[in-house]
């Protein structure tokens, strides 16, 4: 069985390789040039470049993209399963279903799943890991599907940023929003709603943000000393290491995992973001 995942995923290069993971990058434009995320440029030096008052956009992975990797997997005759950026945040999700019709017409036969993730950064990079997990156990693409779907459906999300302007560049807030959150020093709490990125709360500086996020995870988190949690951050990992370091002291889990988040994820919302991912539900 093949898997495949998109860079939005913030997982690094060297778990697709090591894991056997095709990797699907996304697109990033500075100034004029365009770069593969992840192949072409990593996030370190999309953060140099946003710190030197660069504002990098990215769009979707490239439609040819798709078509090759999916015609090879239809010639290889295996099964695939495709775990897919929120179709709410990214049009990657919709081209590839578009490319899997377009090589059905050519190889009937093709076998491959594609599920739309409705998450981001490491809580798509989570359902990423797990199927990896349950493919090395040699388990079905069905089981496999169900699994993803079923972490999918329950994974929490929560985000704050440090700079409002990022998330107002994107349309996130508005420009005024951001212009008076910035002289007031308030950070928005963030989740994910139906794939989308959600304000929940409005608080006034980040050690109370922080607070508030393990306040959060306590609400909405189940059995969280059996679960693998995953923080991701802004090129800011002191700060991710705090909190690492809070939910072990609060709920002594099985893991947690800290990455930067990838190049897609940075170019709207900049440097000093912090993110936290959990589930709601175990199966």
């Amino acid at each position: 069985m093949r898997l495949f995942a998109d860079s939005a995923s913030d997982l690094p290069k060297s778990f697709y390789e090591v894991h056997n993971v095709e990797l699907i990058p996304l697109r990033v434009h500075i100034g004029e040039q365009e770069y593969a995320d992840v192949i072409g440029i990593d996030s370190k030096q999309v953060y140099e470049e946003i710190r030197a008052g660069k504002y990098p956009k990215t769009s979707q992975a490239s439609p040819e993209n798709f078509l090759r990797v999916f015609e090879e997997l239809a010639k290889s005759g295996e099964e695939g399963l495709y775990v897919a950026f929120s179709s709410a945040l990214s049009g990657t999700y919709s081209t590839a279903v578009m490319m899997r019709e377009q090589i059905l017409e050519k190889y009937p036969d093709l076998k491959l799943t594609i599920i739309d993730s409705k998450c981001a950064s490491l809580g798509y990079g989570l359902l990423v890991k797990e199927a990896v997990n349950l493919r090395d156990q040699g388990l079905d693409l069905s089981t496999i599907e169900e699994k993803v779907r079923f972490n999918a459906e329950h994974m929490e999300h929560l985000f704050t940023v440090e700079d409002l302007d990022y998330l107002a560049q994107g349309g996130r807030v508005s420009k005024a929003s951001a212009f008076i959150g910035g002289l007031l020093n308030i950070k928005p709490l963030l989740h994910v709603e139906e794939g989308k990125l959600v304000p929940i709360e409005k608080i006034r500086g980040r050690k109370k943000v922080i607070k508030r996020m393990i306040e959060v995870m306590e609400e909405r988190g189940e059995r969280l000393e059996e679960q693998v949690i995953a923080i991701s951050h802004g090129d800011d990992e002191e700060t991710a290491l705090a909190l690492k370091q809070l939910i072990e002291e609060k709920f002594q889990p099985k893991a947690i995992e800290i990455y930067l988040i990838g190049s897609t994820i940075a170019a709207h919302t900049g440097p000093g973001t912090l993110a936290l991912f959990f589930l709601n539900k175990l199966a």
